[in-house]
C-alpha cells in the first residue's frame, strides 16, 4: 500500500493535468494507472477519496462549462493550499 495520504494521491492526480483540474472517474484513473495496490483493493477507497474531497478545504468543486460534454464536475486545489502540496505530498498547516 502507497504511503501517501488520500489527500496526497489526489493532488497528484490533480497536478498530473494540463490544466490541473480533474474529473473524479479522473482521479480514481490517476490513482490506479500509477498505484496498482489500488488496482486489486476493494473499492472502499473510493469512498475515501470522495470524503476527502468533499471534506478538505485545499479541494474546490468546478462546474463544467455550458459547451463541454460528459457528466459530473471538476476537481482542482484552491490556490490559497496550493503550498500545502509540495512535490505532490500534502503538509498540514499547524493550528
Amino acid at each position: 500500500k502507497p504511503t501517501f495520504s488520500y489527500a496526497s494521491l489526489i493532488a497528484q492526480a490533480i497536478n498530473s493535468t494540463d490544466d490541473e483540474k480533474i474529473t473524479l472517474n479522473g482521479i480514481y484513473t490517476y490513482i490506479m494507472s500509477n498505484y496498482p495496490y489500488y488496482k486489486h483493493a476493494q473499492s472502499g477507497w473510493q469512498n475515501s477519496i470522495r470524503h476527502n474531497l468533499s471534506l478538505n478545504k485545499a479541494f474546490v468543486r468546478m462546474q463544467r462549462a455550458s459547451n463541454e460534454s460528459g457528466k459530473g464536475s471538476y476537481w482542482a486545489i484552491d490556490t490559497a493550499y496550493k503550498a500545502q502540496f509540495a512535490n505532490g505530498v500534502y503538509k498540514r498547516t499547524r493550528r
